[in-house]
């Protein structure tokens, strides 16, 4: 079955002046994915006429469908109309029906349509009218030069409405579709190399229509399972016999699937052993603590946290040794260990977990550049340390920190559970 492939053309200079995001073009390719559509192109071009016709010819030989954001306001800045009429040759006149609808729309706000609002009616003779029923700018369906093009508003309310109630159905309507379904196995605590060497192997011997993509970000490396074929069904069989292959060299990074994120794998895992959780963050400044009560429910196992920035609250709040502090500093193991299992106590919780370091710019030494940063976890018998070696960039430090930190903690658990 050969691909059907899309490209979105976004239109308007305030995209690549920064002054909006591209949310629309992620959204589409997410509608399209799910449907057996391949995103072979995302262009942005400004409101430049010679850019934006040079974008439909090149986008016709790379693409089946051709789907294009902006550009449909009633004013003398908005290109689109006028120049999908002079690609495909053709004139613009009033659609009566969308005259109407025009008329309706603005009836029922209790304003007239005026005479720059009813230029909306006006559209290329060569196009389809689709009804906006959110705002003023029609979609326009083409089937020209061996390809389905489709105009939108870049309002993203009113783009997504005609995607979900005509673009989508269209496309399926015209199409064979194949199938594509995706798997993503989330690890973290190894970095993509060293991942790529494990799975090696098995990754050699992955079936011709399962591709395998390594996604790295912050701390965690996603490895993405993608299916080509006819039945979703059997590509969900197929991916999930290849996971049961790998896991075995990959279980001890492993932490969840998809959506899963470590704070709310965490969270999973301290509700279903009821079990809480206390906080003492210094260089991380309550982040840690943020995401996890980022979770709806996370005041079922979260049961508090301070932020002893300075040493002096360090002891006076928290009770750390000021002989501690003196002798091996906030950033040390000795230090995080007594935060962790303080803070355990403090709060009446069953893990404490701690972090302390130097996140930068500025602050480091010698013996502890810009980066060190030592975490632990407590429990009621013992607390577990670990030392990071991150960079220089103070808020990657924290994030990485986090990071870091959660997965410390979802190892304790789990070892606590055994």
């Amino acid at each position: 079955m050969a691909d059907i492939k899309a490209e979105i053309i976004s239109i308007g200079d305030e995209l690549l002046y920064g002054q909006i995001m591209d949310t629309n073009s992620h959204w589409i390719s997410q509608q399209l994915d799910q449907i057996g559509v391949k995103v072979v192109r995302k262009t942005t071009i400004g409101d430049n006429t010679k850019d934006i016709l040079a974008a439909f010819k090149h986008a016709e030989h790379r693409a089946n469908i051709i789907l294009i954001t902006g550009g449909l306001g009633p004013t003398r800045d908005d290109l689109t109309k006028p120049l999908m009429a002079e690609y495909f040759n053709c004139d613009i006149q009033l659609v009566p029906e969308a005259k109407e609808d025009l008329q309706k729309f603005f009836a029922r706000r209790g304003k007239e349509l005026t005479h720059l609002n009813e230029l909306q009616a006006h559209l290329p003779t060569k196009c389809t009218y689709v009804p906006n029923k959110m705002g003023t700018a029609p979609g326009m369906w083409f089937e020209e030069n061996g390809c389905i093009w489709m105009s939108m508003p870049g309002v993203p309310h009113e783009m997504k409405n005609l995607i979900k109630e005509f673009v989508i159905p269209k496309i399926k309507s015209l199409f064979k579709l194949p199938s594509i379904y995706h798997k993503v196995i989330k690890t973290v605590g190894i970095g993509e190399s060293w991942l790529a060497d494990l799975i090696r192997d098995w990754e050699d011997q992955l079936p011709g229509h399962i591709k395998l993509a390594y996604l790295p970000s912050l701390g965690e490396v996603k490895l993405r399972l993608t299916a080509f074929g006819k039945d979703q069904s059997q590509l969900q069989m197929e991916v999930a016999d290849q996971i049961e292959k790998v896991l075995p060299m990959i279980t001890a990074y492993v932490y969840g699937y998809d959506q899963d994120s470590l704070e709310t794998v965490v969270g999973r895992l301290l509700k279903a052993s009821n079990k809480k959780v206390a906080l003492a963050e210094s260089c991380t400044g309550g982040y840690i603590s943020h995401l996890i009560t980022s979770i709806a429910g996370s005041s079922d196992y979260y049961n508090g946290s301070i932020v002893p920035y300075h040493n002096e609250f360090k002891a006076a709040e928290l009770g750390v040794s000021r002989d501690t502090l003196e002798k091996h500093g906030a950033v040390s193991e000795e230090t995080v260990t007594e935060m962790a299992a303080l803070v355990r106590k403090k709060f009446k919780a069953d893990y404490g977990l701690a972090s302390s370091g130097v996140a930068g710019p500025g602050g480091g030494t010698p013996e502890k550049p810009v980066g060190t940063v030592w975490i632990a976890c407590a429990t009621h018998n013992q607390v577990t340390t670990k030392k990071l070696q991150l960079g220089e960039e103070r808020m990657l430090n924290i994030q990485r920190t986090g990071v870091g930190a959660l997965n410390l903690l979802r190892k304790v658990i789990l070892n606590d559970t055994v």
